[in-house]
């Protein structure tokens, strides 16, 4: 039944049936699609809706009348509220299941074109601290749980260090322990916490622009090293060494240990001059015998051991034969480019990013790879006949955009190269099915391999494989 409220009805005894985009809930009402979340296929749930669209409706729970028989119990402390692995309550075994589905409805609703079928998404052997990169955010202003609120009592501790809370710049909860990223990280960021209540040095506030300690970026890596970026928002010498010299003596095993002066308006460091402490600054990441050196600015897939598991799938939909000129389209550091280029004769990637280039070009230096050549700018310029000329025109083209896609000036620039192979790796199958259908008149989806980068969440990575039509 259904009760109306201010023209936004309440519908009480709904079914949820499905899981779609974006990891949203979905259920039906009377010829309605409604979209909601935090539950899963099989609960039955009371809705309010929130926001009316004329083919579908928004809606949040209000109360949930009967658990789902898939639910299982969340492992987390702050499940649902930090905003993080929102699917902790749906087995893993159904998590892959959606995120296949996910691949498979995109393809078929946006792509609209010949598929075949789908292979089973390749799951992370670690479900939990999986992650080799967390941030976290110092607060002068705590987010409250319910629970002290409706106590109405004034609260004594209102310093936090932890992650935003979904949608809300300036609240952060306080972490206590956070199951993505191994150890050290939870170690060092709890005693950072400690030690700088107990030293009262302050926290920063995110409305007023004002404090001292910012941000804590930590990088572990499969090679067993460990890098802490303390970001400040001023300088105080003395309370600043004083931290990190007690970081020092407390972590032994950082082996790089950074510190940023960030006195801007946003949190990010990608423009601001990175300091060393103690140690290098740089960590290593290897990877079937390569060496990537990772830098705090650098960006290097963060989950390590399923990225393998991606290029392998790369390297695998290429079937090198030793001898093919290949673009590595938004190659980032090099780390795919580096880890094909013993197995081609030749690899032309390029980036955006100037910074990125330089560390590709040191990536490939460090392993020894001379066939490879890496250059910075916009893709749909760089990509024209001379630089074809130049350079060779690629067999095979290797493009892993952002998630926004590519520019159809990209598209039209490869279609331009004609290679006889692309390999498109995304984060996000609807642009990627929005991308191949515009390359749909000369290549023809031939493998799909989905993987899953990041447990206990909606995302999935997906890679597919287009040959070129025969004439």
């Amino acid at each position: 039944m259904g009760r109306r409220n201010k023209n936004k009805p309440l519908y009480e005894n709904v079914v949820i049936t499905d899981v779609g985009a974006e990891g949203r809930s979905i259920a039906r009402h009377d010829g309605l699609v409604l979209f909601t979340s935090h539950v899963i296929p099989g609960d039955v749930v009371d809705l309010q809706v929130i926001k009316k669209k004329k083919k579908f409706q928004e809606a949040k729970v209000v109360r949930i009348r009967q658990f789902s028989p898939d639910r299982i119990e969340a492992f987390c402390g702050h499940f649902e509220v930090c905003g993080g692995c929102k699917w902790q309550f749906l087995p893993y075994e159904k998590q892959l299941f959606y995120k296949q589905k996910q691949v498979s409805d995109q393809f078929r609703r946006i792509g609209k074109f010949e598929i075949p079928e789908i292979s089973p998404v390749i799951g992370s052997a670690n479900t939990v601290f999986y992650r080799n990169k967390l941030e976290f955010t110092f607060s002068s202003s705590r987010w409250l749980t319910s629970e002290e609120i409706n106590a109405g009592e004034e609260v004594a501790e209102r310093r936090a260090l932890g992650f935003h809370i979904p949608g809300m710049f300036d609240k952060i909860i306080n972490i206590g322990k956070c199951w993505l990223q191994p150890e050290p990280s939870n170690e060092i960021r709890n005693f950072i916490y400690e030690f700088s209540r107990e030293n009262n040095l302050v926290f920063f506030d995110t409305r007023a622009l004002s404090g001292f300690l910012r941000t804590l970026i930590i990088r572990t890596s499969s090679a067993g090293e460990v890098m802490a970026i303390i970001t400040f928002f001023s300088d105080d010498e003395e309370n600043r060494i004083k931290l990190l010299e007690a970081v020092k003596r407390q972590f032994p095993q950082i082996t790089s240990l950074l510190y940023v002066i960030n006195g801007k308006g946003n949190d990010t460091i990608i423009d601001q001059e990175v300091r060393l402490y103690s140690g290098n600054e740089f960590i290593w990441e290897e990877m079937e015998g390569l060496k990537f050196k990772v830098g705090p600015k650098s960006f290097y897939q963060t989950n390590s051991k399923q990225a393998y598991e991606l290029y392998k799938v790369v390297r695998e939909f290429a079937a090198f034969q030793g001898d093919e000129t290949v673009y590595d389209l938004y190659t980032g550091t090099g780390t795919i480019a580096n880890f094909i280029a013993r197995s081609v004769k030749k690899v032309v990637g390029i980036e955006y990013v100037p910074e990125a280039v330089g560390d590709a070009r040191e990536n490939a230096a460090i392993n020894g790879n001379s066939n490879t050549l890496f250059f910075s700018g916009d893709i749909q310029k760089v990509l024209n006949d001379g630089f074809f000329a130049e350079n060779g025109r690629p067999e095979i083209i290797i493009t892993d955009p952002p998630r926004a896609g590519m520019h159809p000036g990209v598209i039209e620039s490869i279609l331009k190269a004609v290679p006889e192979k692309i390999i498109y790796v995304s984060c996000n199958p609807a642009t990627q099915a929005r991308d191949i259908a515009l390359m749909d008149e000369l290549y023809l989806v031939k493998k799909i391999q989905p993987v899953d980068m990041f447990p206990h969440t909606h995302h999935v990575e997906n890679v597919v494989l287009l040959e070129r039509k025969q004439d």
